[in-house]
């Protein structure tokens, strides 16, 4: 944190710079429909980002309705394909501390499976488990659900990066690309969201999820499952497993 000259409060972020430039490019891409709300970028050098401080306060119903309603305009905003990167941002960007490569597919199972799923995988898991996510991901084609296009996803949209303040929930810590937008809502319910079924109540009224979406939580989790097997092992990885053995019998 830091304090302008002018009295404003703003968020001062360092990291490695290709880490930066994507935060950065991510913010300004989701900000640009005006359907959530998003940090202003106010300035952007070589590994060192500032950004407008939003405070944090709890959400009520309304504010989870707004936001609702906002994420489902949010994805509506589209991108040109699943895995396109903000414009300027790099290809090889961020999840967390994790590295995440944005190339491109139209094929969204065969693109989750190939740039999402088993990349973190095969640095999270071996032998046997292993051959369990590639089993699984050989079913994706089976259990994606109907074809959806390309969303604007804030991509780690975890209870963690939405605040909330002034009436209305706000995405910060993206790693924004083009995906599915049943990803986004996953990874909502992944560690719990206050008034999460609000939320998709909302969501769903503003933009009709496909039937049967609640069934393909499981799907859109193994990904941040798996990036939190990479960076922290512990019981992630055998969240994911369970995920993978549903999947593929």
């Amino acid at each position: 944190m830091a304090t302008l000259d002018d009295g404003t409060e703003v968020v001062v972020k360092s990291g490695a710079p290709s880490a930066i430039a994507a935060e950065a490019a991510g913010l300004r891409w989701l900000a640009s429909p005006g359907a959530v709300g998003v940090p202003e970028v106010l300035g952007e050098t070589e590994g060192r980002m500032v950004s407008t401080r939003i405070p944090s306060g709890r959400p009520d119903a309304g504010s989870a309705e707004r936001f609702g309603r906002g994420l489902a305009a949010l994805h509506a905003a589209g991108a040109p394909a699943f895995g396109a990167p903000p414009p300027g941002g790099p290809v090889h960007a961020w999840i967390g501390e994790a590295r995440m490569v944005n190339e491109t597919g139209e094929h969204w199972p065969s693109w989750y499976a190939e740039h999402r799923v088993l990349p973190h995988a095969r640095r999270a898991l071996s032998g046997d488990d292993l051959a369990l996510v590639e089993r699984a991901c050989a079913r994706f084609d089976d259990v994606a659900g109907p074809p959806e296009p390309p969303a604007r996803l804030h991509g780690d949209l975890w209870t963690g990066n939405v605040l909330w303040s002034g009436g209305q929930g706000w995405v910060i810590d993206p790693a924004a690309h083009g995906g599915h937008r049943e990803t986004d809502l996953a990874m909502l319910a992944l560690f719990g969201t206050p008034q999460l079924e609000t939320i998709l109540a909302a969501y769903d009224e503003a933009a009709p999820l496909a039937e049967g979406w609640r069934d393909r939580v499981g799907l859109h989790q193994l990904w941040p499952l798996l990036v939190h097997a990479e960076l922290f092992g512990g019981g992630y990885g055998d969240r994911a497993l369970a995920v993978c053995s549903r999947i593929a019998t």
